[in-house]
């Protein structure tokens, strides 16, 4: 298997690294390498960007080795971007015309993307980005609590998670995964994995008011990521809060299928 690997933190942050090492194994714990790994990453943190791209300027590239065992291709653009120019230019240049990745893997990303957060994750951008033009895709974020997080037991328990989304074969071309695992701080039991469907009530968004030098008034987002108007009952916010890995199957239609004969009728 061949693996497309992207984020939104930037080429050299701690997320991407630990689930690079877990994908191709490092440390010996898994019986070998999921597959082959290709890097292609944003040069700077890119979180919060959305689904955004690039139309208006270049997008500088660079060879990256981040250490010795990842290298990779970082992007002067945000995570859509670098997944575009991945499956266009960059992945046929290295494996050949025509090839395309078997997989791609957003992430480890600094924060969970549960909830209305999916719409603003750069993180899931990527990994819809991926499904949208075919190929399938999963993303990982990683619940940051108030300690160190330990991003090298998170990475080992998304990488049991994604062996068990491929056991009973591939993820067919359009498929998009997003995993979330829990506040991880140490070594311990992996916790129960549990399927989970989007939270889609608000954040309860929050801003400070204030005046820069020059005496304009400015207003700073102070809202807190994981609170929302409501929980849902087996949502991925429940889930994630209960301490459990939670899996949500993504689509990229957004069409309201169920109201299509409704609208028809009153166009008629």
């Amino acid at each position: 298997m061949r693996i497309l690997l992207c984020n939104d933190d930037g080429v050299t942050a701690q997320g991407i690294v630990a689930l690079h090492d877990a994908l191709i194994d490092s440390s010996g714990r898994f019986g070998g390498a999921l597959g082959e790994v290709f890097v292609v990453a944003p040069l700077t943190v890119q979180s919060a960007t959305g689904h955004g791209v690039t139309f208006r300027q270049p997008l500088l590239v660079a060879p990256t080795d981040v250490n010795e065992r990842m290298s990779g291709v970082a992007v002067d653009g945000r995570p859509a971007d670098c997944v575009k120019l991945a499956l266009t230019e960059l992945w046929p240049a290295k494996f050949g015309m025509g090839s395309r990745p078997d997989l791609v893997v957003s992430g480890m990303n600094m924060g969970a993307n549960v909830g209305i957060n999916v719409l603003y994750s750069g993180t899931c951008a990527a990994a819809i980005e991926a499904a949208f033009l075919g190929v399938p895709s999963i993303a990982v974020s990683l619940h940051i609590g108030t300690s160190r997080p330990d991003y090298e037991v998170a990475a080992g328990w998304a990488r049991t998670v994604i062996e068990r989304l491929l056991s009973s074969g591939p993820l067919s071309a359009h498929e998009c995964m997003n995993i979330n695992i829990p506040i991880t701080e140490r070594e311990g039991p992996m916790p129960q994995v549990v399927a989970a469907t989007m939270n889609t009530h608000g954040m309860i968004d929050a801003f400070t008011k204030n005046k820069n030098p020059l005496g304009q008034t400015y207003y700073w987002s102070s809202g807190q990521p994981m609170e929302f108007h409501a929980t849902e009952v087996g949502s991925d916010v429940q889930g994630l809060m209960e301490r459990s890995i939670t899996v949500t199957p993504l689509r990229f239609d957004m069409t309201d299928h169920a109201r299509m004969s409704e609208v028809a009728k009153r166009l008629a």
